[in-house]
Order: structure tokens, then sequence, then C-alpha cells
């Protein structure tokens, strides 16, 4: 899967100091806001095609349909807001829908993500036979038991129903890894009917104390975000890791860039994700979170961190065709997702529903555009519970 002519991401291990020290740029003013330096060495620009190649209809987007079972009505209930479904459970404080729409969106962004990395489903070396790997935020599925804190005591009883999606990294991970047990978990109720035998759905709430152990891999995915207490739930990660287990978050960093100058400081689509970024900020949630977990993992005990920077395009302006294929999901995705922002994002900024749709609107005719050269970053962060010798030395070492 992929295209063997495209550069592989650079990877390049952080340092081991209290955290990454930012540093001026030398781009011209389309350029991002200061990054650690240890990302200088991130990949090179994506070559773009000519502009007579470029359209979106080389392309048929897949779908995944799956049968699903739920849970009673006591984690079932939702809230409507603007036309979309938010989960209500723990206080409803995730501002994205979790609908059809939004289930569908996150089964093409695992799609889109197997196709950039070569089907690679995490990258920590955890061996050919994991024994247990924990899948937090799973988007899907869930069974009626708890492993966090007390059980949620919720029995079952509703139909099944075919037309929402399933957890389909925690269940290809089960496929992949018939050693291990996957346990995939969310705050959300959404079943699958049939698994594989190796993989099991909870709902519950990561930030509450862990009741796993002897973990091999503790995974997440877009879950930085939208986490209120990231290294409360790094924590708690490391304590169910068994000693030479594995965590790794695979994130967004939700700030358009762009290598050519093509894309201007008032383009409307960076223009709309700076107006998210101070919204969300209002939420209590940071956009800025995936480019800054190392500090966060060393400070949670974690050794051995290593970071994977990969540029995503936003749009079918590659010249590789994978990576065509790639961003034609992104501009997918990214097209559903902004008109979430409309809703709780920009009502905490106290926008207009007139201005919020001209945003919008202005955000939408930008992306069409295919001679702007727009990417995103995803950030592949994993990093190691060391062995009790290797803690004890790490121990030593910050007291010197």
């Amino acid at each position: 899967m992929g295209s063997p002519n495209r550069a592989s991401p650079k990877e390049r291990t952080p340092s081991t100091a209290s955290s990454p020290q930012q540093q001026a740029t030398t781009e011209a003013d389309h350029a991002p806001a200061p990054e650690p330096p240890w990302l200088a060495e991130e990949e090179p620009p994506i070559e773009a095609a000519a502009s007579g190649d470029v359209s979106d209809d080389e392309f048929v987007a897949n779908s995944v349909d799956s049968d699903l079972v739920s849970v009673s009505s006591s984690v079932y209930a939702h809230t409507y807001e603007r036309g979309r479904r938010y989960q209500s459970f723990k206080n409803s404080r995730y501002p994205i829908p979790n609908d059809d729409m939004e289930q569908s969106r996150e089964d093409m962004k695992h799609v889109m993500l197997m196709e950039l990395t070569d089907g690679k489903l995490f990258f920590a070396p955890t061996g050919r036979n994991p024994q247990k790997i924990v899948d937090i935020g799973t988007g899907t599925g869930m069974r009626v038991a708890s492993c966090f804190g007390a059980s949620l005591n919720l029995p079952g009883g509703k139909s099944p129903k075919a037309d929402e999606k399933l957890g389909i990294w925690a269940i290809e991970t089960g496929d992949a890894y018939p050693s291990a047990s996957v346990i995939g978990i969310d705050l959300t109720p959404i079943q699958p009917l049939w698994v594989p035998p190796n993989v099991e759905f909870i709902v519950d709430d990561c930030e509450r104390d862990w009741l796993l152990d002897n973990v091999d891999l503790a995974h997440f995915r877009f879950m930085a975000m939208i986490l209120k207490d990231v290294p409360l739930v790094m924590q708690h990660a490391y304590e169910s890791l068994r000693p030479g287990g594995w965590i790794e978050f695979q994130e967004l960093l939700g700030r358009p860039l762009c290598d050519d100058g093509t894309m201007r400081p008032d383009d409307p689509f960076k223009v709309l994700y700076e107006i998210a970024g101070d919204a969300y900020a209002r939420l209590g949630l940071s956009t800025a979170l995936p480019a800054e977990l190392e500090p966060m993992l060393l400070a949670a005990g974690f050794a051995n961190v290593h970071c994977k920077v990969i540029k995503v395009p936003i749009g079918t302006w590659a010249k590789d065709k994978t990576m065509r294929l790639v961003g034609l999901y992104q501009k997918t995705a990214v097209t559903d997702f902004i008109s979430t922002l409309a809703g709780r994002p920009f009502r905490a900024l106290g926008l207009s529903e007139e201005e919020a749709q001209v945003r919008l609107a202005l955000a939408r005719q930008a992306l069409n555009d295919p001679r702007v050269h727009r990417y995103f970053n995803y950030y592949y962060w994993y990093a190691q519970k060391p062995e009790p010798g290797e803690e004890q030395e790490l121990e030593e070492e910050d007291g010197d």
C-alpha cells in the first residue's frame, strides 16, 4: 500500500531535556509558528503535480460498512445540536459530533493513515507477539464492562444497528496480532457485532484510574487535543504498561502549513483554523499539543522517546499518486469537519451564525484551489516504559 517512490518520513529521537526549545523560522510570512529544533529535519517538501494533472475525480473513496450492537440507554443517551448528534456520557465534554457522518469520517481517516504509512498500524517496536494492546478513544465499539475504576454495571438490551461504524484500528490490530488481547475503550457505546475473538470493547473514561496491567502497547489516535489532562492519562498508561511496554500517540497538528509560498497569510482556510484554535482554547482544549508531547512523556517516566513527523497534503495537488489519494482523503475529511466548528466551538467565541457561515464558505472555496499547496503535519510519538534497572539509571541521571 502506498508508493515505493514516496520519501520516507524523517525521524529524529528528541532530546531527553525537560522541554523542546522554540526557535524562529527563516521562512516568509506564510511560515508556521516556531517549532522545536528537532523538527528541522522533517520530511522534504511534497512535490506538486503540474496544474493540468490535478483532479479530485481520479479516485473513488472507500467505504466501510459494519454490523453493530448497542448497550443500555444510560450510556446511549445523546444530545442533538444543529442537526448533529453529540455524546452525553461524562457531561458531554467532547465538542465534536459522534453521529454516522462523523463515524464515516473517522473510518476514512483510518484508510488515509494506512495509505500514508504503507499499512503500519503503529510504529512502536512491540515485537511480533504482543500479549495485550489497549486502544484508547477507539472511536466506536463498546462492551458492557469497565476496566477503569468501578464497573458501569450496564446490561445490554438494544437491537443491532447496522448503519453505524466500528473501531477499525482495534479490529485490524486484533487480526494482525492474534497473540494479543486487544481492548478498545471509548466514552461512546457503538458496538461491533462481529469482531475477532481476541478483541473486546469497553465504555469508560481514560482519565479515571486504570485497572489494566501488563499492557504491551497503549495506543492513542487523535486524542491529545481532546483530553482534559494529558499528563494524568500518560501516568495511568505508564502504570498499566509492563516494563519494556510502549505508548504511542498518532496525532494531527491542526495548523495548515505551506512550503512554497502559495498559501497567503490571509488564506481563508488558514484563518479558519486559527479561529478554531482560539475556540478550542475557550473550551479548555489545545490544538498545539500534538507537537508538545515530549516533555510530558518524559515527566511521566517514559524513555526512548521517538517522533515521526509526516506531511499530508490537503487536496490532490501532490505529484505522487499515493499522496494525491491521501490528499483527497484529507481534503474530504476537513471539508466534513469544518462545518462542526459552527456549533460548540464558534459559540464559545460568541461568533454569530452569519459570520460563522461566511467563514466556512470562504474556507470551502479556498480548499478547491489546487494552486495553493497546503498540508498538515501528522505526529507519531512513541516511548517506552523502562525496565526496572533502566528506571533506576534514569532517576540517577535526573539527580545529577
